[in-house]
């Protein structure tokens, strides 16, 4: 089977879906590689290891396109890529298909096999290909380091010749794999650090790291708090009130906030309003990890680093390819197992009993396989409707 892997498009992209490492893997289990000229620049692999890994090398991307019966990306592409593509073509990437439902059937029209490594399902059987974990994992520890950069503080308690310096305060906003990860690299760092999450059954990771767990006096249990992919719920108003309380007096409190919260398919929950923003010390940094989702402050600029009522904001997205070389690495070792799985013998093979393979299985040869994502479309098709009849 020959694998292509094109140079990502998107101007702040600098990770690449294989480096090399795991080439020379694939190209021993019979697979031919094609890597496009400059792919892998913007992590630090240079054409030349592609080379030695066994790969060749293509500096026109339709040449690539032609040749590969699978094509490997990190993010989505765009719909005229989609067109460059023959039918029958597997393409593995980030599609997030719920709000990308015209990519999703331009795939179909084309007859693409389109599978989605963020809807790989979270199973201990697939932790080796959670691309989610890995790249939440990365946004974390950087989320910290902008953090440390742009607070005017020191984070770790110093005794100097000026006296003792105490340490930064650290909030942490959810404690998934970024926010875990986050609370991690703060307590490295020296800084006293306390998270907050709706789910109870993380208590017990945040002490482990050293954190002190804020909570609320209403507690819910598991089965309330997340679903079944361990994922945050949308809680009750009174909950949610409850909540709020508790995060403005953290907020007001702490010299640094993480914020990590978001809930799949929806737009992110404001969890900092401009109140909470005033009542902050002077100086002090937001880093909104859901900026990609609209915020969890209300004030987040997504894309931008802001500065509102004399706190930073910071809303940048795609934090892991600001880590390209280790991003990429973490990527495609995650992108090796996966196609260990849908694969034998150098050749696709699709068992559709996998939970893994359906799960992660957005279109294929023409038809829609994801169920939310159908679910998703019939909602939007109805909504269409609706607002056509009403005209």
């Amino acid at each position: 089977m020959k694998i292509g892997v094109p140079k990502e498009t998107e101007a702040s992209e600098k990770r690449v879906a294989l480096v090399p490492e795991t080439i020379s893997k694939l190209v021993k289990l019979g697979f031919e590689v094609l890597v496009e000229t400059g792919a892998g620049s913007g992590s630090y692999y240079p054409d030349h290891l592609y080379q030695e890994s066994g790969a060749s090398l293509a500096s026109d991307p339709s040449v690539l396109f032609g040749k590969s019966e699978m094509i490997v990306r990190v993010q989505k592409p765009s719909l005229k890529e989609v067109d460059s593509y023959p039918p029958k073509t597997v393409l593995i990437a980030f599609l997030q298909p719920l709000l990308n439902l015209d990519l999703v059937k331009r795939l179909a029209d084309r007859e693409i096999t389109a599978f989605s490594m963020d809807a790989i399902p979270r199973i201990s059987r697939a932790q080796s290909m959670d691309t989610l974990s890995s790249m939440s994992s990365a946004a974390g520890y950087k989320a910290v380091l902008l953090a440390a950069q742009e607070l005017p503080r020191f984070f770790p308690l110093l005794m100097t010749a000026a006296g003792t310096m105490t340490p930064a305060k650290v909030f942490v906003i959810g404690a998934g794999v970024a926010g875990l990860q986050a609370i991690a690299t703060a307590r490295r760092l020296g800084a006293v650090v306390e998270a907050f999450d709706t789910r109870p059954a993380v208590k017990e990771q945040v002490e482990s790291l050293g954190a002190k767990f804020a909570e609320i006096a209403w507690k819910l249990n598991e089965k309330q708090s997340q679903d079944a992919g361990g994922y945050a719920k949308e809680l009750s108003d009174e909950h949610q009130k409850k909540e709020m309380e508790l995060i403005a007096q953290k907020v007001k409190e702490s010299d640094v906030i993480i914020t990590t919260a978001l809930i799949p398919g929806k737009k992110a929950p404001v969890l900092i309003t401009e109140e909470m923003v005033k009542e902050m010390k002077p100086g002090s940094v937001i880093v909104d990890l859901a900026a990609e989702m609209g915020g969890n402050c209300s004030l987040t600029k997504p894309g931008e680093k802001v500065s509102i009522h004399e706190i930073k904001i910071i809303g940048l997205l795609n934090l892991p390819s600001l880590l390209s070389s280790h991003a990429s690495l973490m990527y495609s070792r995650n992108l090796f197992s996966f196609l260990s799985l849908l694969t034998k013998n150098g050749k696709l093979n699709l068992d559709w009993s996998d939970e893994i393979i359906s799960g992660a299985c957005i279109v294929h040869e023409g038809k829609i396989k994801s169920e939310p994502v159908k679910q998703k479309l019939l909602q939007t098709e109805a909504v269409q409707t609706e607002a056509k009849g009403t005209r």
